[in-house]
């Protein structure tokens, strides 16, 4: 396998070979090269839109360190210092203050230089004048008054001739100040359908924990610096959506015990004491084979499970499912169960009673999911101590940690077995316990038969459960450390009892918002929604969410309420199998291949009426864009940012250079969308189209600042300690005993954030909306296109494919067009055990088509021992910024025009994007179209191949650019 410091020399056909190519040395001397680049790429901005638009300020001239927050890629939150010369960005490198990046700066960071000077950027608002999948759009310059006004008008006039939910938007990445599309464009267009990349990436671990525990504690406190680092799913070591790079290698590294559960080698996994090799997509099997593992050995936390869980609730299956009605986001939904409530047994009871039989007293009693009370509990007093992690970064706080507060008045509650209780009728009914439901099915994962379903060893997976939930240190009172769960787990149609399992096994090893556990996003003053959302506009009508595309199929997509299913958003825009069309819409920071079937996304956006699309570049989505405007490079804005994981960090994006020629700022151009559409954004009756600085000052005003003071606080001081800054906060662990979890804002209610307060093993949202029973206790499911549930599909597609994997250089579709990116990586690479490379009859470098039954694409081959015989390892997002066609090459290399549009997780809706069957066979001249194996334009021009392509160097700043690209 090739590192992250190797490149790839072209071979006969173009393909990769082993090679250093470029040094540290070089590849410093070249940024000192980049940086003076001549002042033909300087930026050009106009005097009228930089006064209006302005975005924040600027240092003096001359030589500026500039202290801000790198957005190379939309994951985490790594602090950097940006040498800026004369106006120009000439330098990045780590800030050491950034404790929950340790002072990484990584590869992407460094080209950041290359896109923000990048020929290719947009400069301009265009309009297309040729018909849509022209490989010509046929852009013509206009102002950005005729853009917006443009795009506002079409807006309002598909509003009012289709009505509500007649268009939809794109969102992706996690630079909040480019996703208003996620929020403000439901009450801009009047929709619930908004296509987010949130759907594939973390939002199903987080609607998943949100429904079973509290939203988004599947972030992991790596910088905590647990006893036992699981690696679950994912290169974290490359890049990940919370701790990542150097701390989460220096956590590996000072861990007592590293576990790596992955279907191939990982860069950092090969120094893991325990490897988990499963079969793709059987995440959820070995979840629950360490399940059965830790319980059957006493290895859980009775405490938890009979205080903090709902396995002493009792299930009654004779009587009908019942409740409460709940508030939830955007309106209130109806609870009903068949655990056993009050209301179950007395006339009158109260639905929020949950029976549970006291074993010490021999009686009934129960909890009051009102109150977050046991019966006959008043609040107790908190006790604890300091955290008491080895290892921390220097000068970040340990953290109180609570004692785990005893039952009081005592009582024992039963989790084993079943009890009789009559009901109001006078009937009687045996009623097992949730936790005795749970374990009759966990009866079927031993690890003998784990191992049959994934082809760990038996004897793997009793070393991986053992080591992972036998405390190392019992009198710190906590476990060993969360589980650092992926993205992998989200694309096998089993996303959500994926991150249930997780989240189980976190919480019944004490590690549930403990040090170096599972804890949510970090509490700070900033939120996560900074102009996402303004304060005139209001979310979308809940009713709204009754019509949603996918609700049909994804009945809780109306509970999650954030998303709509990208197939049936895909379906509506090409008018088929949809219970409506959709007409129009506009792109923030999404893209058409990310999720579902790529093919069927872009044949779906070209029928659309009308598209805005805001971006940096010409890309695959914005070749069928209607209106194209420019957005700002992140080194060109400021924005408030906290981590978003559990890194426990404040600070900020701060502006270091003027933005590129007609840019604007994004939260600029949606508010000035919203003036075209006469929509206010701000309550403000006196100014209800604000700009930016203003959305930048209520964002620092909760700490009696403006903008600016606390940009010279940050420049100052540095990135600020959550614990820190808020003690009774994020300073605090188990905030499920003081009332921060399920409580907040003022109302402090113990417990957890689910309907019964508690870690629900039963989930009781689920059930709901799935009355069948299929889905509510923490399950699996075999993938629907693996060897197992279609043996004869495996045939033919003998392969299993996996994807996603993490890429030094690149960010899913991003940089592919950074000289310095694409000469180190210039081609999609598919990782091939050496044992099925040759009985395939293919080699380290050939070229090689990927087929599944609904299309083909080439990548090429990387001979690896790391990934499992029978799987390969394909390469996600890739498309070709160099050129001209219509698609930019992505129908040409991109994976996800292999995927079952139709196949989907249940529960939220993700797409089926890996662990499906493929066949592999090598590209030749005779198989492969202008008989060249490389992928070719629509004119016979092969993709850039080899890292000596001189395209490369018309990338670089002052360069001339993509022919299509030049003047725009």
């Amino acid at each position: 396998m090739l590192n992250s410091s190797e490149s790839m020399q072209a071979t006969a056909t173009g393909g990769l070979a082993h090679k250093l190519d470029i040094s540290r040395r070089s590849f410093v001397k070249l940024a000192a090269a980049t940086a003076a680049a001549t002042a033909a790429s300087a930026a050009f901005v106009p005097q009228a839109l930089a006064e209006d638009h302005n975005s924040g300020s600027l240092p003096e001239a001359g030589v500026q360190r500039i202290r801000t927050m790198c957005r190379g890629c939309g994951k985490m939150e790594c602090g950097v210092w940006v040498t800026v010369e004369n106006g120009r960005a000439v330098k990045i490198e780590g800030d050491e203050s950034s404790f929950a990046s340790s002072g990484n700066s990584c590869s992407k960071s460094q080209a950041s230089l290359q896109a923000c000077y990048h020929p290719d950027r947009l400069a301009y608002p265009l309009k297309r004048t040729n018909p849509k999948g022209d490989d010509d759009p046929g852009w013509v310059r206009i102002s950005w008054d005729e853009a917006l006004k443009t795009a506002g008008e079409k807006f309002l006039e598909i509003e009012a001739q289709r009505g509500p939910n007649s268009m939809f938007s794109m969102c992706g990445t996690s630079r909040i100040y480019c996703m208003s599309s996620a929020l403000a464009a439901q009450a801009i267009l009047n929709t619930a359908n908004t296509h987010q990349a949130y759907q594939i990436c973390k939002g199903p671990r987080h609607v998943a924990t949100g429904m079973v525990s509290a939203r988004a504690y599947s972030w992991m406190a790596t910088v905590d610096r647990p006893k036992v680092y699981v690696q679950w799913g994912g290169a974290s070591e490359l890049s990940n959506y919370d701790d990542s790079c150097r701390t989460t290698v220096d956590a590996a590294t000072k861990a007592d015990h590293h576990i790596l559960v992955d279907p191939r080698m990982t860069n950092m996994g090969k120094e893991a004491d325990i490897w988990n090799p499963l079969r793709p997509g059987t995440d959820g099997a070995i979840g629950l084979g360490w399940l059965n593992v830790i319980i059957n050995n006493d290895l859980y936390n009775d405490l938890w499970v009979k205080r903090w869980t709902n396995a002493p609730f009792l299930v009654c299956y004779d009587i009908e499912p019942s409740g409460w009605k709940q508030g939830g986001m955007g309106g209130s939904e109806e609870i009903k169960t068949r655990l056993l409530k009050e209301s179950d047994v007395t006339e009158g009871g109260s639905p929020k009673k949950f029976i549970v039989f006291d074993q010490l007293g021999n009686k009934f009693t129960y909890f009051d999911a009102e109150t977050g009370y046991w019966e006959g509990e008043t609040p107790w007093e908190i006790t604890g101590k300091e955290a008491a992690q080895e290892n921390l970064i220097p000068g970040m706080t340990q953290g109180f940690v609570p004692d785990m507060s005893p039952f009081n008045p005592e009582i024992d509650p039963q989790i084993w077995g079943e009890v009789e209780v009559t009901l109001k009728d006078g009937r009687t009914s045996t009623c097992p316990t949730v936790w005795q439901v749970f374990n009759d099915y966990l009866a079927d994962f031993t690890p003998e038969k784990v191992e049959e379903i994934t082809s760990v060893p038996a004897a793997d997976i009793i070393e991986a459960a053992t080591t992972y939930a036998t405390p190392i240190d019992p009198t710190t009172g906590y476990g060993n450390g969360g589980i650092q769960y992926m993205l992998a787990v989200e694309h096998a149609c089993n996303s959500v009892q994926n991150s249930r399992i997780c989240d189980l096994i976190v919480g019944i090893t004490n590690n549930f918002d403990t040090p170096g556990g599972n804890r949510g996003a970090t509490s700070a003053t900033f939120g996560e929604e900074f102009a996402m959302m303004g304060s005139g506009l209001g979310m979308g009508a809940p009713e709204l969410w009754d019509s949603v595309l996918g609700v049909e199929d994804i009945p809780l997509l109306k509970h999650h309420k954030i998303w709509a299913d990208s197939t049936a958003v895909w379906d509506a825009c090409n008018n088929e199998g949809s219970p409506y069309p959709l007409y129009g819409g506009y792109c923030q920071s999404g893209d058409v291949m990310n999720m579902s079937n790529a093919l069927w996304g872009w044949e779906g956006l070209k029928k659309l009426d009308f598209l805005l699309d805001i971006d940096l570049w010409h890309t695959p989505t914005s070749q069928l864009a209607d209106i194209l405007v420019p957005a700002r490079h992140w080194l060109e804005v400021d924005c408030p940012r906290r981590s978003q994981g559990s890194g426990g960090m404040e600070g900020s994006h701060c502006k270091c250079v003027e933005p590129y020629a007609e840019s604007w700022f994004d939260v600029d151009i949606i508010i000035q969308l919203c003036k075209a559409m006469n929509k206010p954004w701000s309550a403000d009756p006196e100014n209800p189209w604000p700009d930016s600085i203003y959305e930048l000052d209520a964002a620092a005003a909760p700490m009696g600042l403006t903008w600016e003071e606390w940009k010279k606080e940050f420049q100052e001081k540095g990135f600020r300690d959550c614990k820190k800054e808020y003690p009774e906060d994020w300073g605090t662990y188990r905030r499920y005993e003081t009332g921060h979890c399920a409580g907040g804002r003022g109302v402090f209610v113990p417990g957890l954030q689910t309907p019964t307060r508690k870690q629900e093993i039963w989930s009781t949202w689920i059930e709901s909306y799935h009355p069948d029973g299929a889905h509510t206790l923490p399950m699996y499911n075999e993938p629907p296109e693996s060897p197992l549930s279609q043996p004869e599909l495996a045939k033919e597609y003998p392969y299993i494919m996996t994807t996603g994997r993490r890429i030094p250089v690149y960010f899913h579709s991003e940089h592919r067009q950074l000289p310095w990116c694409r000469e180190q990586w210039p081609v999609p690479r598919v990782e091939i055990n050496p044992a099925d490379a040759e009985e395939l009859g293919v080699d380290q470098g050939d070229w090689v088509w990927i087929e599944s039954p609904r299309g083909k694409i080439r990548q090429v081959v990387d001979l690896y021992h790391g990934i499992r015989p029978g799987t390969i390892n394909c390469e996600h997002q890739w498309w070709l910024p160099e050129f001209n066609g219509a698609t930019k090459g992505f129908d040409l290399v991109s994976i996800n025009c292999l995927v079952n549009k139709d196949l989907r997780d249940p529960l939220c809706g993700s797409s089926y994007a890996r662990a499906y069957q493929v066949k592999v066979y090598k590209a030749t001249p005779e198989n492969s179209p202008f008989g060249n194996p490389i992928p070719c334009d629509v004119d016979g021009t092969p993709m850039i191949s080899t890292p000596d392509d001189p395209r490369l160097k018309a990338w670089l700043p002052g360069g001339q650019g993509t022919e299509a690209h030049r003047g725009y």
